[in-house]
Formats: C-alpha cells, structure tokens, sequence
C-alpha cells in the first residue's frame, strides 16, 4: 500500500508547507477536498486550468500524489434545481481532476431527502438506489469522456450500503470509468457489526476487480451506533484487508481516516508493520 492521509486531518498551516509536512510524516498521498482547504473554493466557476495546475505543480514539488479528489454531494436529492447543481459540480470536479492529475474524483452515495440524513428504510430501498443509479449515470458518461475514475464509496447508512448493492451498481451502469473505494468500517453499523468479517470478505471478493482505492481507520461498536477512530485505537483486526492489498492490489492508494495531527504517524507506522510482518 501506499499510505496517505486526508488533507483536512493535518496540522493547518499554509498550503504548500501543509503539503512539505504531510510529506516529511512519511505519508506519500492524500485525500483533499477542495471545500476544506482554507483560503480554497471548490465553486465550479473558479476550477479554471490554472488553478488545477497549480495545484498539480504544488503536489509534484511535494513528492505526493493526489490519491483522490473528494466531491461528496447528494446525488439522490428529490431537489431538481439542487440535483442539477450537484451534477455540474461533480462535471468541474471531474475536468479538474483530469488536469491536476489527481487519482480519481472520490464520493459517498447519498440520500433520498435535501438533508443527507440517514433513514434505512427510505435510504435502503430500491426506489433509492434506483434515483441514485439514474443520476449517477450522466456522471460517469462525462468522466468517459475526461478519461477520469469516478469511485464511489459504499456506505451501510447512504444509499449503496452493502458489497451486494455496490455490485449491481457497477453492474448497471457497465463502465471502466466507475470504481470503488472500499472503505471497510463504513460498511458497518448496529445491524451488521458482529458479521464484519464476513462483510469485508464479501466486499473484496465480489467487488475485488473495481476496488481502487482503500481507506482506513478502526473502530468499536457503541450503543448509538459505530465510533471510527484512527487505526490501532479500536478493535479492528486488519489482517484480511492487508492479505487482500498485499496479493491482489499492489501499491494501492490508502489513505488514513479519522487521524489527529499527534496520532496520524503512529497509525501509519501500525499499519506499515502489519502490513510488513503478512509479507514475512
């Protein structure tokens, strides 16, 4: 694997030292969200090629790759002017990723109601994904056209909530251009928690092909639901991820969730050595 981080978990300074000291923690790769870089926009009128390559030049001089490009909007809001909206914000994005060179433009999978909220039984119905497959499609037709990845992450509370879910899918629009980021913990919730084993085998057999990107973090089940947390702070036993990356996804971008800037190199360095000690 190689390791990185999300951009807004680290210390905040100004960019370009930002990128130096994700660099010197020994992180090659990042996640970076345009909205949650300060003194940065991700307004569809500013990712002009300038901007765009700039950012490729800061990232280059860095020595770190771009692993993904985040857009998280909700392509399944009954709201048409919003939905619209949403749609040419993930168009720029994916024009924007095409030039700064960024891995892949990266985004969760929605909610049928404006607030992005979760409700399992609106949420997990088929009248939902079939609204999410319906506009996710245009999406990727333009990423076609870019020669862009769009990788959308499975989430037990969005609409693509389980490997199964995830496989149709993929299945249903049939493009090389959508992929997965499998993102282990959020498959994960009450209802499923005690089968988490049997849930990652599932998403890494039947999805092993469009996997191309991984994140991680651990986790523990609380009484309200699933607490994430860096990785080796919870209860998460990582050895069929890292069997998983080490065979089948060499040199895979995977980037570290739920860090602390004092906390985000020990969880590099306990994944790195899980990671060495399956390869011995």
């Amino acid at each position: 694997m190689q390791i990185g981080i999300r951009f807004h978990d680290t210390v905040e300074l100004p960019f370009e030292q930002r990128l130096k000291e994700i660099k010197k923690q020994g992180f090659s790769c990042t996640h970076i969200a345009l909205s949650k870089v300060p003194g940065f926009t991700a307004n569809p009128t500013a990712l002009t090629p300038g901007y765009a390559m700039y950012l490729r030049d800061a990232f280059r001089h860095a020595d770190l790759d771009v692993a993904v490009l985040g857009c998280y909007l909700n392509l399944a809001t009954p709201d048409e002017a919003a939905l619209r909206a949403n749609q040419e914000k993930y168009m720029a994005h994916i024009r924007f990723a095409s030039l700064m060179g960024a891995g892949m433009v990266g985004t969760e999978t929605g909610a049928p109601n404006v607030n992005y909220s979760y409700d399992k039984e609106a949420c997990h119905s088929q009248e939902a994904l079939e609204t999410f497959i319906t506009n996710l499609k245009p999406v990727v037709e333009y990423a076609e056209k870019m020669g862009v990845i769009v990788a959308i992450e499975p989430v037990y509370r969005h609409i693509v909530y389980s490997p199964k879910r995830a496989r149709e899918v993929l299945d249903r629009i049939e493009s090389p251009n959508l992929q997965i980021i499998f993102d282990p913990v959020n498959l994960l919730w009450t209802d499923n928690y005690a089968q988490r084993y049997e849930v990652f085998e599932e998403a890494m057999d039947i999805l092993e092909k469009e996997i191309c990107m991984i994140h991680l973090k651990d986790c523990v089940l609380e009484n309200d639901g699933v607490k994430s947390m860096a990785c080796g702070l919870g209860e998460l036993d990582y050895s069929s991820i890292i069997k998983f990356t080490n065979e089948k996804k060499p040199f895979i971008h995977a980037t570290l969730e739920d860090t602390k800037p004092d906390n985000a190199v020990a969880a590099r360095e306990y994944i790195q050595n899980l990671e060495q000690a399956k390869m011995i």
